[in-house]
């Protein structure tokens, strides 16, 4: 397959893209921010794939959501009309989403026909998933991958957590209930050629087992050989992230059915593998 794909110098586009390469994919890569360019580089591909977007995990400003809003909406859009000129249109259009579009709860667990929840991150996702879906009108098979935390080496949220774990200074954030709805990058890939290879509609990119903040710093400290013994306030994570606190602080459970109804099996379905596999 030839595939045009976007968000390639992030972490998760960087496994995506050696993974295509891999198994004999040819992977074009660009950005959205010229839509006439990342049009022209889409033409004749067999395949697209978004993964462009602001960055979430930062301290919310109006500057800053209005970014992360306009990254998912405004940018695929202007591309998706770019891409209806062009001579030789791909047949399949896979856009990343997020499981925050079903906001955040302690108790309820969401699969993928649960609505949308309606705070921010809930409306960007609703908004960045009706933007992916434009592009059945032009005769693409769509998938929208609703991601998880994702954990690997080098990237994601472990490039951050690890450095406090490593000098013992690592903890459960806040009250430790919330839940984290992880998935180990090598699964989140493996979705991801799911979705290629013929998924449609939307699909959870998280692991089967989810895990309260708490198991997860206590397995984090375990893999790492460091202690858990300190907590950090809620009242720390509110002053870093401002309302971007709530991506750290607040969580939902969110399980794979529709992968697992199609056959994908998780090389890392529980916590302490994931993070065997990536401090071995």
């Amino acid at each position: 397959m030839r595939i045009a794909l976007f968000g390639a110098s992030g972490f998760v586009g960087r496994h995506l893209a050696g993974a295509l390469r891999a198994r004999g994919d040819e992977v074009r890569t660009g950005s959205l921010r010229d839509a006439a360019t990342a049009a022209a580089l889409a033409d004749g591909c067999d395949a697209i794939v978004n993964l462009a977007g602001e960055p979430i995990a930062q301290k919310w400003s109006d500057e800053v959501k209005l970014r992360i809003e306009r990254s998912r909406t405004a940018l695929p859009h202007a591309f998706l009309d770019a891409v209806a000129t062009v001579a030789q249109r791909p047949t399949a259009y896979v856009s990343a989403s997020a499981v925050g579009y079903y906001g955040t709860s302690e108790e309820r667990t969401f699969t993928e026909v649960s609505g949308p929840g309606d705070d921010f991150l809930a409306r960007v996702c609703v908004e960045w998933e009706r933007e992916a879906e434009r592009a059945a009108g032009l005769g693409m098979r769509v998938a929208r991958i609703r991601t998880g935390v994702a954990l690997g080496a080098g990237g994601g949220v472990l490039e951050r957590l690890v450095p406090p774990f490593k000098m013992g200074a690592g903890g459960k954030v806040g009250s430790g209930r919330q839940w984290y709805s992880w998935i180990h990058v090598a699964d989140l890939v493996g979705v991801y050629l799911l979705a290629l290879d013929g998924g449609e509609g939307a699909l959870n990119a998280t692991a089967p087992t989810p895990v309260r903040n708490e198991e997860f710093t206590h397995e984090l400290g375990k893999a790492l050989h460091r202690p858990t013994l300190f907590a950090i306030p809620t009242f720390a994570i509110k002053n870093m992230l401002g309302e971007g606190a709530v991506a750290v602080l607040e969580g939902q459970r969110v399980l794979p059915e529709r992968a697992q109804a199609a056959g994908y099996t998780f090389a890392f379905p529980t916590i302490d593998a994931a993070f065997a596999d990536i401090f071995r």
